[in-house]
């Protein structure tokens, strides 16, 4: 036993029964012919995958090189495999420059209304709000940005793509694991339940006749909660309107736009 683990098991077939979780992941990021949303959840990392065990998310299975799973403290329930760099390639199909993955089960979305609440329905509470936000890379870094700058959840339109997708989860080294979400199955319409419990909802926009994301003041709404769109097209008009607020973040001459990635981090910081 390794602080209560027990010894890795080693893996020499790549065909072996045990690692299926991790096989042929490639650029897909999930066993082919597996449907989007019901994989199990893959972490890549040591760092994200300490922060998946610190998550509510149950470990299916630890897999990596010797020397990099043994100190992870994973659960005595889970198993842990080991493989040599080139066994460990040919089953995930991929060469790993992490050292180690691991695979968990997931848990459904978070109850929307549980969710507008929050533990303590006095308390401050902001969330972002995307919309059609598909690049899976974006995704992941706004949710690293929103756990790092107080954000307490993120709500999806019925067009976003999975936040528990391999790639989300390893921009945003596993912070995504942490930070609740929950669907909007009514977009925009379902803005209106945020205005209901209290939100000021602010769309971002580079629009010349937005107003400038400094006159939010945040004290002033202790509830807020931030949109953001695709990158290139941005939030959609019915979106804006179906907003509070519409607000650009000021920028030099010349400059038209942040990605949205950018433009999430520093939302999310000007309405700390």
């Amino acid at each position: 036993m390794i602080g209560g683990m027990p010894p890795p098991v080693l893996i020499t077939d790549p065909q072996d029964p045990r690692v299926a979780d991790f096989r042929d992941l490639k650029a897909g990021d999930r066993p082919a012919g597996a449907p989007p949303g019901v994989s199990p959840v893959i972490v890549e990392g040591t760092a994200a995958i300490e922060r998946l065990l610190l998550s509510p998310y149950r470990v299916r299975a630890v897999f990596g090189v010797p020397g990099r799973v043994e100190a992870l403290g994973v659960p005595a329930d889970a198993p842990v495999y080991v493989a040599d760099k080139w066994v460990l390639s040919e089953v995930i199909g991929f060469r790993l420059t992490r050292g180690a993955l691991a695979s968990a089960d997931r848990l459904p979305a978070a109850d929307l209304g549980g969710l507008l609440r929050g533990p303590d329905p006095a308390a401050p509470r902001r969330l972002a709000i995307l919309e059609a936000l598909n690049d899976h890379e974006n995704l992941g870094s706004i949710a690293r940005s929103a756990v790092a700058l107080g954000v307490d959840g993120l709500l999806l339109d019925p067009r976003c793509a999975d936040p528990l997708y391999r790639r989300s989860v390893r921009v945003s080294m596993g912070h995504v694991l942490t930070l609740p979400f929950a669907v909007l199955p009514d977009w925009p319409g379902g803005l209106d339940r945020l205005h209901d419990a209290g939100y000021l909802t602010v769309a971002l926009t580079p629009a010349d006749d937005a107003v400038d994301l400094a006159d939010v003041d945040p004290r002033a709404h202790p509830r807020t909660a931030v949109l953001l769109g695709a990158e290139g097209p941005g939030l959609t008009p019915e979106a804006q309107r179906a907003a509070r607020v519409r607000a650009r973040i000021p920028m030099r001459s010349g400059v038209d736009s942040l990605g949205v990635a950018a433009a999430a981090a520093v939302a999310f910081a000007a309405l700390r």
